[in-house]
């Protein structure tokens, strides 16, 4: 086991440019046994992480392929490379615990919680009557949709494409924010959880990061032509209110490959391409996963 001051040295860890690092310090190292130091040399690696630790933000993580990578409690994925992911809800406040156990059972840990943010509240009046309150029927259809939608996420595939950076789905000027409150006709509804960019229908959407197509429904109820494709671990994009699709239900998808085409779908009020990220059902902010850089290989 590691002593309690070498414990806290490792915890001791800074956050700059999108990175985690840890290192021991000299007065740390000089407490060290003869067996600590051999496990000083096995804890040294990096523990390299990109993104932000905000509400709303996807984490990318790269340790080694043999390493345990656990999130208060729950074990999650570790590619061949050593790459891993988890993210932050919109309204998350909590203290979370990252763990990391090497092979021969030593572990670091770091305690992480996220920043919390303000949100835009956006009102928009005029909506039809039928659009706040669908009828029976629509609801039911709402429903079944949303459980398509649902059990898409819940896939966690090994692929690994999330930890190699996201580009822009469409050049467009942006017109809606993650975690924004919309009022429409002054009742309040749930917050916004994408990035809605202006286009002109039939604009072409490319896959922000390759993958495989979880999902393509034409005409849902309220988010009109949708698509899911799988990033690898739980993280997925979709696109909502799309006029046509490239691709179908199991296509493999190359990052900047054009995979549909904007539209008005669905319950739009104009044509747009409203761009998601999810981590599970966890809702991730798309602006804050623009920002990620991938990692590079850790070593001990």
């Amino acid at each position: 086991m590691i002593n309690n001051t070498f414990r806290l040295t490792l915890m001791a860890l800074t956050f700059a440019g999108g990175y985690v690092t840890s290192a021991p310090t000299q007065a740390a190292t000089n407490v060290l046994s003869d067996k600590a130091e051999t496990i000083e040399k096995v804890n040294t690696k990096n523990i390299a992480l990109s993104g932000v630790i905000k509400q709303g933000g996807l984490i990318v993580g790269k340790t080694l392929p043999s390493d345990t990578v656990k999130l208060n409690g729950k074990t999650l994925m570790v590619s061949a490379k050593g790459d891993y992911t988890f993210g932050f809800s919109r309204d998350d406040k909590q203290s979370h615990k990252l763990v990391i156990t090497s092979i021969n059972g030593d572990r670091v840990e770091k305690i992480l919680i996220p920043e919390q943010r303000e949100y835009n509240i956006q009102r928009i009046e005029g909506i039809k009557k039928s659009i706040m309150q669908p009828n029976p029927k629509a609801a039911i259809r709402a429903r079944k949709d949303s459980t398509q939608v649902k059990a898409a996420r819940k896939i966690a595939s090994s692929l690994d494409y999330f930890a190699q950076g996201f580009i822009p789905p469409i050049e467009g000027t942006i017109t809606g924010v993650y975690g924004s409150q919309r009022v429409y006709n002054g009742v309040s509804k749930n917050p916004h959880f994408g990035l809605d960019y202006a286009g002109n229908t039939g604009d072409p959407v490319k896959a922000p990061a390759s993958g495989t197509v979880l999902l393509w429904v034409p005409d849902m109820f309220y988010s009109g032509g949708t698509m899911i494709i799988d990033h690898g671990q739980g993280v997925s994009s979709t696109f909502l209110h799309l006029s046509d699709s490239y691709v179908k239900k199991g296509d493999k998808v190359t990052q900047g490959q054009v995979v549909a085409a904007v539209g008005q779908s669905g319950r739009a009020t104009g044509p747009h391409l409203d761009w998601r990220i999810n981590w599970f059902d966890v809702r991730i902010d798309p602006a804050l996963v623009l920002e990620l850089q991938p990692l590079k290989t850790v070593q001990h």
